[in-house]
């Protein structure tokens, strides 16, 4: 059974299953959800826990099965966690998977809890995922995306008594908090954290937030990909720094990049064709958010831009590797921010002169 993250305490607050499985890359998240499910359990008299990570191709999963269908000599009831890092159990976790959830089910002497990464579509489609699924509860625990963060910060304010002002400045507020904690959920935690020890329960102004809250954001190569199809500005720019000052690969940056022009490119070339947008996508194996990204920008786009864009990306491959181009800066890092900026303010659909 699927269950949105949301949902959990209602659903707890209606007893437990024997069963859960909660996968996702959001490490507080999971964090969070895997406490309250532990809790209950501990308040229903589930007192001993054994926790087994798979490791390795010759992990033991006969120890998995004894445990989650025996019953410890100290205790009348046990949790048995089951932690996958790589979330590949492989064959023998596969067989060995699927018997656990079967004998799960029913089973309110042990309650077993499933620990996986971000799991993609084919895993999904999996035996072993579908039985965790079919005989338990299985949630999806998602990172919390740029635009939802700052609302993800006010709730989380609102359970320890405190929020920003009203108006303007209280938006301000929350964004500037946004920025400083991207792509880090578990510090933005933190940080959250620390301003109750700072300021007692009520309102807090720009001034008391900007003081407490550390820059730690963290930013990947995918998300400036959106950011940059999104068309915004200055995110681009500090995700840019942000990645330099990581130590992020130059290459790297560039490979998503000059991909996101080819891609553009060769969609609006189908389209040229005589292809619909939704077929030409789909050819181009382009989905999801970044489908939505260009199926709004592509109508901004001609081709002599295009052609502009993947003349640049050409050009600063060759400076990441140490070539130099006329016109261009010498410097990687410079390069990949004018190839960024230039096709993020065509997305942007900003004018000639606003790109200096």
């Amino acid at each position: 059974m699927q269950l949105a993250p949301a949902q959990l305490a209602a659903h707890l607050q209606r007893g437990l299953k024997p069963l859960y499985t909660l996968h996702g890359d959001e490490p507080l998240l999971q964090q969070e959800a895997a406490d309250a499910i532990r809790a209950l359990a501990r308040q229903q008299g589930y007192t001993e826990r054994t926790v087994h990570t798979v490791a390795g191709a010759h992990f033991d999963w006969s120890a998995v099965l004894a445990a989650g269908g025996s019953l410890s000599l100290f205790a009348d009831k046990q949790i048995v966690e089951v932690r996958i890092p790589s979330g590949k159990p492989g064959k023998d976790g596969s067989a060995a998977l699927q018997q656990l959830a079967e004998q799960a089910a029913g089973n309110d002497s042990t309650l077993t809890l499933v620990l996986l990464p971000r799991l993609d579509f084919q895993t999904k489609k999996s035996a072993w995922f579908a039985a965790l699924d079919g005989n338990g509860v299985a949630i999806e625990l998602q990172p919390v995306e740029r635009g939802a963060l700052p609302q993800w910060i006010a709730q989380r304010l609102a359970q320890q008594n405190q929020r920003v002002v009203g108006g303007d400045e209280g938006q301000r507020t929350l964004q500037f908090f946004a920025d400083r904690v991207e792509g880090n959920l578990l510090a933005a935690h933190q940080e959250i954290q620390k301003l109750a020890l700072l300021h007692p329960a009520g309102e807090l102004n720009f001034e008391q937030v900007e003081s407490a809250v550390l820059n730690v954001a963290r930013y990947d190569v995918f998300k400036l990909s959106e950011a940059v199809l999104g068309g915004q500005v200055a995110r681009v720019q500090r995700m840019l720094d942000g990645l330099q000052a990581e130590g992020e690969a130059e290459v790297l940056v560039h490979y998503t990049l000059s991909e996101d022009i080819r891609a553009l490119k060769r969609v609006k070339d189908a389209m040229a064709a005589g292809r619909p947008l939704p077929m030409a996508l789909r050819e181009q194996r382009v989905w999801g958010v970044k489908e939505k990204l260009f199926e709004r920008v592509l109508p901004r786009l001609t081709p002599i831009m295009l052609d502009n864009l993947l003349h640049g990306a050409h050009l600063v491959d060759g400076i990441v590797k140490g070539l130099k181009a006329p016109g261009w800066p010498a410097d990687g890092w410079q390069a990949l921010h004018k190839l960024a900026m230039g096709l993020c303010l065509e997305c942007a659909g900003k004018p000639a002169a606003a790109r200096g």
